[in-house]
C-alpha cells in the first residue's frame, strides 16, 4: 500500500463527510473491510491482487492465508474494519524499510507468522522492484519469500490486470525466491483484452 492512496483524490472522495455512497458511509460509521477499502483506492492493482490472493492463498489452522501490508499496522487481514481514522494514520506514513512506524509492526507480525512454522513459504504480491517490501520481508523469510516470475518487467496495472485475468481463469502463476532472482527486466507483451 502507498501513502498516495491515502492521500490522492479517491481518498478524499471516500473521506469526504458528504460522501453518501455505501463504501464511505460504511467507513465513517464504524469501519468498512481493509480489503474493500484498498481495492476502491488503487483501482484495478489491488482488485487483482485480492482476487488472485483469495483464489490461490491456502490457509491453514495456524495462519489466514491472505494478509494485507499496511504503513502502520503490519500484517492485516482482509476483511478487517478500518475507519477514516485509520486511513488518515496510514497516510501519515511512508512505506519505507527504514522507517520504523512502517518496519516495526511488519517485522513483529512476521515474527508472528513464523513462529508457528519456520518452513513457511511467503508469495509476495506487491511490488519487487523496490526494496520497501522485500527489504524487510526477506531479512525474515530469506528464500521463502517468493514472488510470481511474470511480474518482472509489469507496472502496478499490468500486474494487477495479469492477476485478475489468473484469479478468473483459475490459472496459478510461477512463484520464484525473491533472493537472487532478476526483479527488473524488459517490458513484456501488453495483454490481451478480457472478453
Amino acid at each position: 500500500m502507498s501513502p498516495a492512496w491515502c492521500g490522492g483524490k479517491r481518498a478524499a472522495l471516500l473521506r469526504r463527510e458528504a460522501a453518501a455512497f455505501p463504501l464511505a458511509t460504511r467507513l465513517r460509521d464504524g469501519g468498512a473491510p481493509l480489503g474493500e477499502v484498498f481495492s476502491f483506492l488503487s483501482g484495478l492493482y489491488f482488485r487483482g491482487k485480492l482476487a488472485y490472493a483469495r483464489q490461490f492463498a491456502q490457509a491453514t489452522t495456524r495462519h489466514p492465508g491472505l494478509l494485507i501490508i499496511t504503513p502502520t499496522r503490519g500484517l492485516v487481514e482482509p476483511d478487517s474494519p478500518v475507519t477514516v481514522g485509520d486511513l488518515n494514520e496510514f497516510a501519515s506514513v511512508n512505506i519505507d524499510e527504514d522507517d520504523a512506524r512502517y518496519s516495526a509492526p511488519l517485522q513483529r507480525d512476521l515474527e508472528r507468522l513464523l513462529a508457528g512454522d519456520r518452513t513457511l513459504e511467503v508469495v509476495l504480491l506487491g511490488s519487487v522492484a523496490t526494496g520497501k517490501y522485500v527489504e524487510v520481508l526477506t531479512e525474515g523469510l530469506g528464500e521463502r519469500l517468493l514472488f510470481p516470475v511474470e511480474f518482472v518487467g509489469r507496472g502496478d496495472m499490468s500486474r494487477g490486470g495479469l492477476m485478475l485475468r489468473c484469479a478468473r481463469e483459475g490459472r496459478e502463476l510461477t512463484y520464484v525466491p525473491v533472493a537472487g532472482a532478476v526483479r527488473h527486466g524488459p517490458r513484456p507483451p501488453r495483454l490481451e483484452r478480457m472478453r
